[in-house]
């Protein structure tokens, strides 16, 4: 997740002084757009009244979706290596968020109009119900990665307490609890998932879980390829795997956020934890399981048995 700058602001907005910013940060507030919370550095409710009602989605455009700590920065790093056949310069020389940056940012639209590459790569944590209109008018696809929700809550939890855009989290068990009511920012996981799923078997919709990402990586690879429409032989195919693994992009500072330690505070956490799947294991109780899995079953909607954490967990 990666907001920099401010450069979209109504007539009536200025950027704010740094003791406005200071302020922000030492008091912890949100903001809230259409009932779903972000922090006032990350986006305004202006720019996000433009990205849903008024950015132009072009037809080509390639878009990377996913509720925050899902792989969104690896489906990044597999969008670029497949752009370049597995040649790894790109990656290792350009951040993640110039070659995919964050829809929801209020510098996105003045970059994306002037990004020489076509299609266009554009990483987004939104909601469907806040997303651009103008996508479901368009041919554009959405590659949607979608995270057991006990390691998402695990995960973001770290994140919190590492990142300027998030209140301090607290204790894990106040953290769980603000998890299961959706406020947090980007709102809550339950209508992520509920609201993108609505389009799946759609031709422009390709769904991914992590578990994909971390069993097969190979596979997930030629997946996209074939839903991109990219042609990549075995060997290029081999290439972007060998330079995608959580462990390459653990160290790869254009991926890892290191180099914005003012925004994400290492020391604390790292950016890219573990990358793996079932360390809730690790930090829920008995009764938290229970509560979770309780939750889960009201708020899921007849999707439970759709993933591959509902028959393992």
């Amino acid at each position: 997740m990666q907001f920099v700058g401010v450069s979209r602001k109504s007539s009536k907005e200025e950027e704010a002084p740094r003791s406005t910013l200071e302020h922000y940060i030492m008091s912890d507030e949100y903001i809230s757009y259409k009932d779903i919370l972000f922090h006032p550095l990350a986006t305004s409710a202006t720019h996000l009244s433009f990205i849903e009602n008024e950015f132009q989605v072009l037809d080509d455009d390639v878009f990377n979706i996913t509720y925050p700590k899902t792989g969104t920065t690896w489906i990044i790093e597999l969008l670029s290596l497949i752009r370049s056949k597995g040649d790894p310069t790109w990656i290792q020389t350009v951040p993640n968020w110039d070659r995919a940056p964050w829809l929801e940012s209020n510098y996105t639209p003045e970059k994306l109009d002037s990004m020489s590459l076509k299609p266009r790569h554009i990483t987004s944590h939104l909601a469907k119900k806040i997303f651009c209109q103008s996508f479901f008018t368009s041919k554009a696809k959405i590659i949607y990665t979608v995270r057991d929700p006990k390691d998402v809550l695990v995960s973001l939890y770290y994140f919190a307490k590492m990142t300027i855009y998030y209140k301090d989290p607290g204790t894990f068990e106040q953290f769980f609890e603000l998890f299961l009511k959706g406020d947090v920012p980007f709102g809550s996981w339950f209508d992520h998932v509920n609201g993108w799923m609505k389009l799946r078997g759609q031709s422009n919709f390709l769904l991914l879980t992590y578990d994909d990402l971390k069993q097969d990586l190979r596979a997930a690879v030629v997946k996209i390829c074939k839903f991109l429409g990219e042609e990549l032989d075995d060997q290029a195919i081999d290439l972007v795997v060998k330079h995608a693994t959580f462990e390459r992009m653990k160290d790869n500072k254009m991926a890892n956020f290191s180099l914005l330690a003012d925004a994400f505070d290492q020391t604390k956490s790292s950016f890219m934890r573990k990358g793996i799947s079932g360390d809730w294991k690790n930090h829920f109780t008995v009764a938290q399981r229970e509560h979770f899995d309780r939750v889960y079953q009201e708020k899921m909607n007849g999707l439970t048995g759709c993933f591959p954490w509902d028959k393992t967990d």
